[in-house]
């Protein structure tokens, strides 16, 4: 930034003007005391005048003012001896012409007030008449244009004058500062967060995004390319005596930001803004990830309501979502498929607890696996995990804690921001019993299983892709390869299972009609009692989205709508 560097001058030659001087040396010999050889003004002030100036008078004497400050350099002398401080006004108006490289300086609108005023003058509190304009500038890198205005003052011979300080110039300006036009330097904050495509991700705009911009300029600056430190743009700077930047008066052209590419798609995140509002969910609170099931580049994120950000930041029982993780243990593990053969009762007991289906349905015969999952039964997926191949040894208890972490990748992610991690933990208890009843509850996204948004929409990415890919909101951010790969019969399998649902099973009301390319499973998931979370998640050709509501409904009649949305208007 260049800086000003304010004139001084020895000498304040003051004298009659003609009109540009307007009753100069009366009042400053009157009032100040300053005549020619500078100082500070001490007027007594039994030497000013009870009574404002009239509106005319003010208005003949700030017109006359402005007059010698149009009429440049030559003219500051006379401008200056028409205040009540002329050596601080003639050095200051040879700072702002110097400083801002004044090529020209007009007014408009100039207005005297009717109500006479109070003001702090060098004289303590006395009575003015104040008057308002608009400068015009034309300065160093283009025009500037700003309301201003000065206050008059009259002694008790009726003389008048302007009443002196840095405001004159610019009302924002503070007294000993100075306004220098040129260069303005960015700072290392000018960081400047864009979708994957360069559009700005604005917390106005975006306001899910709000805290993640923020947690993005602040960790990963050192990202951003192009401008940044150093990039510059023009306008006119306010500068301290020692020529530091104090603030911007007016920017002419922007810095160029460095600018944060994330994996962001603002179009999918200005519908995922618009889903969370959605009627069917009104004052509910819900949270919704999308990604990039090819990259696994978080598209979108959104959440609204009272429980923050459940998006990225939740953790509660998934229901029936986590079932795609359970058919995939059933296949990889169990050695069963889509067409095993399974029952589907209303209730099912083990070890004396009692477990149900959400509505109490049931089929107790010629039921498979896939007919399961489409119709979201719990009895089924219950009685399949207590008759796989693993039966109750010791592996039948991790076998669905080691398929979300080896082959869904399910973990301590660093995506870019905060995020809590899922829990899908092993089968445990005093017993076999119990360690039955765990699994159990387990199995169909209850009991000690938790997630998010965020990981439901990263298994149905894994499922859709045929393979784990971390997800993340930076693409230069590194991503935890699965242990071991998804195999793609399974792959195969699920997506089968998921699309059947989607256009037959529980997941038909929001999407049928929508393609074979497009996968779904719900989950209605019960908290202690109290009204069940609705959670939902799906995929097309490009986009894996999972979506939660709190104390909701079914998980088609709530968290349905959040993805449908997304999925249909993206």
């Amino acid at each position: 930034m260049n800086r000003g560097v304010k004139a001084g001058i020895a000498t304040v030659c003051v004298a009659l003007l003609g009109a540009g001087g307007y009753g100069a040396y009366n009042f400053v010999h009157a009032v100040s005391g300053v005549v020619g050889g500078g100082g500070t003004p001490a007027a007594a002030a039994t030497e000013i005048s009870t009574a404002a100036p009239s509106s005319a008078d003010a208005l003949k004497r700030a017109q006359s003012f402005l007059d010698s400050w149009h009429s440049g350099p030559t003219h500051y002398t006379g401008a200056a001896s028409q205040t009540n401080d002329p050596v601080d006004a003639q050095t200051a108006l040879t700072g702002y012409g110097n400083g801002l490289k004044l090529t020209s300086v007009a007014f408009g609108a100039v207005t005297a007030s009717p109500t006479p005023t109070s003001v702090n003058s060098t004289s303590g509190m006395v009575p003015a008449t104040k008057v308002s304009f608009t400068v015009t500038a034309k300065v160093d890198g283009g025009t500037w244009t700003y309301p201003s205005s000065l206050n008059v003052l009259q002694t008790v011979g009726g003389t008048t004058a302007v009443d002196w300080s840095s405001a004159v110039l610019y009302p924002k300006l503070p007294q000993g500062d100075s306004l220098v036009a040129g260069p303005l330097t960015a700072g290392d904050a000018a960081v400047e967060v864009v979708d994957q495509h360069g559009v700005e991700l604005t917390a106005a705009k975006y306001p899910s995004l709000t805290d993640i911009i923020s947690h993005l300029q602040t960790t990963y600056a050192s990202r951003a390319t192009g401008g940044g430190k150093g990039a510059t743009g023009t306008g006119v700077d306010i500068v301290d005596a020692s020529g530091s930047h104090v603030g911007n008066a007016v920017v002419f052209k922007t810095a160029g930001a460095a600018k944060l590419y994330t994996t962001i798609d603002a179009t999918v995140q200005g519908e995922a803004e618009r889903a969370v509002k959605d009627s069917h969910i009104t004052g509910k609170s819900v949270g919704v990830v999308a990604i990039d099931h090819a990259t696994g580049g978080i598209r979108a994120v959104a959440f609204s309501g009272t429980d923050g950000d459940i998006a990225f930041e939740g953790k509660s029982a998934p229901g029936s979502t986590m079932k795609i993780v359970t058919a995939a243990t059933l296949i990889d593990q169990g050695g069963m498929g889509p067409g095993t053969a399974t029952t589907c009762t209303p209730t099912l007991p083990v070890n004396g607890k009692l477990f149900h289906n959400m509505d109490g349905e049931g089929d107790n015969s010629g039921s498979t696996m896939e007919k399961a999952f489409e119709e979201s039964c719990n009895t089924a997926f219950i009685h399949m995990m207590d008759n796989a191949s693993f039966g109750n040894s010791p592996q039948g208890f991790t076998a669905q804690s080691r398929e979300a972490a080896n082959v869904f990748g399910l973990g301590d992610w660093s995506v870019g921001y905060p995020t809590t991690n899922p829990a899908v933990p092993q089968a445990t208890g005093d017993s076999i019993g119990d360690q039955r009843i765990a699994r159990a509850a387990n199995a169909i996204g209850q009991g000690d299983v938790a997630a998010n948004p965020l990981v439901m929409a990263s298994i149905g990415a894994t499922v859709a892709h045929g393979g784990f890919k971390q997800p993340v909101l930076l693409s230069s951010l590194p991503q935890a390869p699965a242990a071991t790969p998804i195999s793609q019969r399974t792959a195969a399998d699920l997506r089968q299972m998921m699309v059947a649902t989607a256009a037959y099973g529980t997941a038909a009301p929001r999407l049928a009609g929508m393609g074979s390319s497009v996968g779904a499973k719900t989950g209605t998931a019960e908290v202690d009692g109290t009204k069940p979370n609705g959670w939902f998640v799906a995929y097309d050709s490009t986009l894996s989205v999972a979506a939660e509501v709190i104390g909701a409904d079914t998980g088609a009649d709530t968290a349905g709508w959040v993805v449908s949305d997304i999925l249909k208007h993206k």
